[in-house]
């Protein structure tokens, strides 16, 4: 049977939350963790991450019926490294401060899970609208779960919001800064609960998503075989087969043994 087709929305939404690539499939942690003590890195290395997962996937599915199999994954990396590399000199031409703050995680986005999975796994199997969209949907998916964890790290860290000060979080105001959420353990604690979160919103997505539709063929064979006949049709082990002994069940077998003692009689 072939596999079903799912629709360009589907494929965009699922990387927005069913398969976030940092909050459901934990990829991409490193630069998570380490970028997002601002809202503006977090920003920044999401869009970064996004061109390079919107032009990856479009040349891998162009050229995944010349790729041969043995080098497909040092040509994916050559594809992504060169998607870097125009990233990493744009930013260092037009946003330069940004270019310095996020640092050596700019050409590590290179080696980046993510960018590799969505190539080997996704555009290199599919064709190339569908392969744009889910990079698209990846890379949006990606960029929001930073953008949320920026923010949060520097509004009760610093008491500011893209630099932009916070009165009511700063020195004197309601709260005072934690200076622990911009270290690593406050990465850590809010990594977690947006984890947490983003399990619980799946699940409420799947039971919303779930139509209760059986298929027909299904509903007919329900009751058509009881849990004894089914133990006894198995026989693998000795409860099924001292039930096929004492309720006298015979098996293909059994009978196709019986007709050829008939044969030579």
């Amino acid at each position: 049977m072939a596999p079903k087709k799912r629709s360009l929305t589907y494929e965009f939404s699922k990387g927005l939350v069913r398969e976030n690539p940092v909050l459901r499939l934990l990829l991409g942690t490193c630069p998570t963790l380490a970028v997002t003590t601002s809202t503006k890195n977090g920003i920044g290395m999401g869009l970064a991450a996004t061109f390079v997962l919107l032009g990856s996937n479009l040349i891998v599915s162009l050229l995944r019926k010349s790729i041969p199999d043995k080098v497909r994954i040092p040509a994916f990396i050559t594809v992504i490294a060169g998607f870097v590399s125009i990233v990493q000199m744009l930013m260092q031409a037009y946003l330069p401060e940004l270019n310095k703050s996020l640092g050596i995680f700019i050409p590590l986005i290179t080696v980046n899970c993510i960018i590799l999975a969505r190539a080997e796994m996704f555009a290199s199997k599919n064709a190339v609208l569908p392969s744009v969209i889910d990079g698209l949907g990846m890379g949006v998916g990606f960029t929001a779960a930073l953008f949320l964890m920026g923010a949060i790290r520097e509004i009760l860290g610093n008491g500011t919001f893209l630099d932009i000060p916070l009165p009511a979080l700063q020195a004197g105001g309601w709260i005072e800064p934690m200076i622990i959420m911009i270290l690593p353990p406050g990465g850590f604690f809010v990594f977690g609960i947006l984890i947490a979160l983003a399990n619980k919103l799946s699940e409420q997505l799947d039971k919303k998503n779930d139509t209760g539709v059986k298929d027909p063929l299904a509903e007919e064979c329900v009751g058509a075989i009881n849990e004894a006949s089914a133990c006894a049709l198995c026989g693998a082990c000795s409860v099924g087969t001292k039930f096929r002994e004492t309720h006298g069940f015979k098996d293909q077998s059994d009978e196709a043994a019986q007709d050829q003692k008939g044969d030579k009689a």
